[in-house]
C-alpha cells in the first residue's frame, strides 16, 4: 500500500510541477505586441472631390498651354468638351508624387483649381479648327464615336475620333511649369487619360521630360 501511495503521490508532484514549469515560462516569456493594423487609404472622390459645379469661366493663361501643346499636335480633328474635368488616379493616396516645393506648389495649384469645372470658351488659337461641345453633345458625340452609324444627328461628329475633357492647369509660383490633365473618350467605356507636366520654353510651352513625379498618372480602359 505504501508503495502505490508513494507511486501516486510521485506521478501528481510531478503533474505539479510540469504544470508550474508551463506557467512559468508562459509569464516571464516576453509579450508580443502586435502593431496595430494600417487604415485604408482614403477615397479621394469621398476625401477631395474634383470637378464640383460653379467654377466660372478658365483663366486666360491656361488657353496658352494647350494652344501651345495643340498647336504642334494634330493627330486627328479636335473636339473639347466646354466644361472641365480631371481625374486624379489613386495610387496610396494620389498618383502625384511631388519630390519638391515646386512640384508641390504645382500639385496644390492643379488640386485647388480642379475642385469646380470651369468652362472653356472658343479662345484656343490652334491652326485647324475645333469643336467646343456643350455637356449634350459631348455625350451624344461619344455614343456616335461609339456606335460608328449612319445616324443623320451623327453628322457633326463623323471624323471625330475622341472627345477630349481637359482639366485647369496647376502652375508653379514663377508661371513657367505646370501640370494638365487631358481625358480622351471614345465612348461610355472607352478612353484614356492622363496628368503630365509642361514648362515655359521662351514664349511658348512645352510637355517637360518624363518623372517619377507624374509616371503614375496615365490611364487606360
Amino acid at each position: 500500500m505504501s508503495v502505490r501511495f508513494s507511486r501516486s503521490l510521485w506521478l501528481w508532484s510531478s503533474l505539479v510541477v510540469v504544470v508550474f514549469a508551463i506557467w512559468l515560462v508562459r509569464m516571464i516569456a516576453p509579450h508580443h505586441v502586435h502593431a496595430p493594423v494600417s487604415s485604408a487609404i482614403p477615397d479621394r472622390s469621398v476625401t477631395s472631390p474634383l470637378n464640383q459645379p460653379g467654377g466660372g469661366a478658365v483663366a486666360a493663361e491656361a488657353y496658352d498651354v494647350y494652344s501651345a501643346l495643340y498647336a504642334s499636335l494634330q493627330p486627328e480633328p479636335l473636339a473639347f468638351a466646354e466644361d472641365s474635368m480631371t481625374d486624379i488616379p489613386q495610387l496610396n493616396g494620389s498618383c502625384l508624387k511631388p519630390s519638391n516645393p515646386e512640384e508641390q506648389e504645382m500639385t496644390d495649384d492643379f488640386d485647388a483649381a480642379n475642385k469646380q469645372s470651369h468652362r472653356w470658351e472658343p479662345k484656343f488659337v490652334i491652326p485647324s479648327t475645333y469643336q467646343l461641345l456643350s455637356h449634350a453633345e459631348s455625350a451624344m458625340a461619344q455614343n456616335c464615336i461609339q456606335a460608328r452609324t449612319k445616324n443623320p444627328d451623327c453628322r457633326l461628329y463623323s471624323r471625330l475620333r475622341h472627345v477630349r475633357y481637359l482639366g485647369v492647369p496647376g502652375f508653379d509660383h514663377a508661371r513657367t511649369k505646370a501640370l494638365v490633365s487631358v481625358i480622351r473618350m471614345c465612348g461610355a467605356e472607352c478612353g484614356s487619360g492622363g496628368i503630365f507636366e509642361v514648362e515655359k520654353s521662351g514664349s511658348t510651352w512645352r510637355r517637360a521630360d518624363p518623372s517619377d513625379f507624374t509616371s503614375h498618372c496615365s490611364w487606360i480602359y
